[in-house]
């Protein structure tokens, strides 16, 4: 990780940013889901940086009363992008009702993912009502240990940070000359106000060296990481589907 040429990466992210764009879709805006974080932050930035700010569009998707919404519009406000603010509380609420109302017995892994994925839904529904491309705002991090939501915050159509770790996209961020306090914001749940890292178990940095190094000093935490990697591929894997030929 220590040969990380941010600026190099940086300008061939947008360069590549660029071409996706000129070979699918030359007039379209970018799509990015805000939610004041790093990898939100970076994403709209080189979308930014790429493509101009005219055709870069923000979309804050909070769920209710959000308690780090400032960080959000702090970014939309920086990058000077167009951006929406769609609560998506009426939604949670309704499909929970709908749920129960149908007998359905909502489990804790659903009850987890169903924002992201309504969030997505929200997402494909502006950029269809604005000429737009969705930017998926994953890492290569979180991919790794499967922290992420399959069709929510997983979907997108391009994907500019999915082969970059935390620690990378935090210096192309200082190199975007972003506002620190948005590059180096705990990432919490949102759930039950636990940070990424309480959850995991681990920091993103153990992570971020044993991706890039295959060296983790502690057996047990890489042994996890080894589990919730195997078991969290097919997230990044197309549909299995049924090989007939007619």
């Amino acid at each position: 990780m220590s040969n990380f040429d941010a600026v190099k990466v940086k300008n061939d992210c947008v360069a590549w940013i660029r071409d996706f764009f000129e070979k699918n879709g030359p007039t379209c805006n970018a799509i990015v889901g805000i939610s004041g974080g790093k990898d939100s932050s970076v994403v709209a930035a080189l979308c930014v940086e790429a493509l101009g700010k005219e055709r870069v569009i923000g979309v804050l998707m909070p769920n209710g009363e959000q308690h780090d919404i400032d960080c959000a519009r702090q970014l939309v406000d920086f990058l000077q992008i167009k951006n929406f603010e769609v609560n998506i509380k009426g939604a949670m609420d309704g499909m929970k009702q709908a749920l129960a109302a149908a007998g359905v017995e909502e489990s804790e892994q659903a009850r987890v993912n169903l924002p992201p994925r309504i969030r997505m839904s929200t997402l494909y529904a502006v950029s269809q009502s604005n000429n737009g491309r969705v930017a998926n705002t994953c890492n290569l991090s979180e991919d790794w240990v499967g922290y992420s939501t399959r069709y929510g915050d997983a979907a997108g159509d391009f994907s500019p940070l999915s082969h970059l770790t935390v620690a990378e996209i935090k210096e192309i961020g200082t190199v975007l000359n972003l506002p620190q306090n948005l590059i180096h914001k705990v990432p919490i749940d949102g759930l039950c106000g636990k940070t990424d890292e309480d959850n995991l178990g681990f920091t993103y940095a153990t992570l971020d060296r044993y991706i890039r190094t295959g060296v983790c000093e502690d057996e047990e935490i890489k042994k996890k990481i080894d589990r919730m990697y195997a078991a969290s591929r097919f997230k990044l894997e197309l549909m299995p589907s049924f090989p007939y030929e007619a």
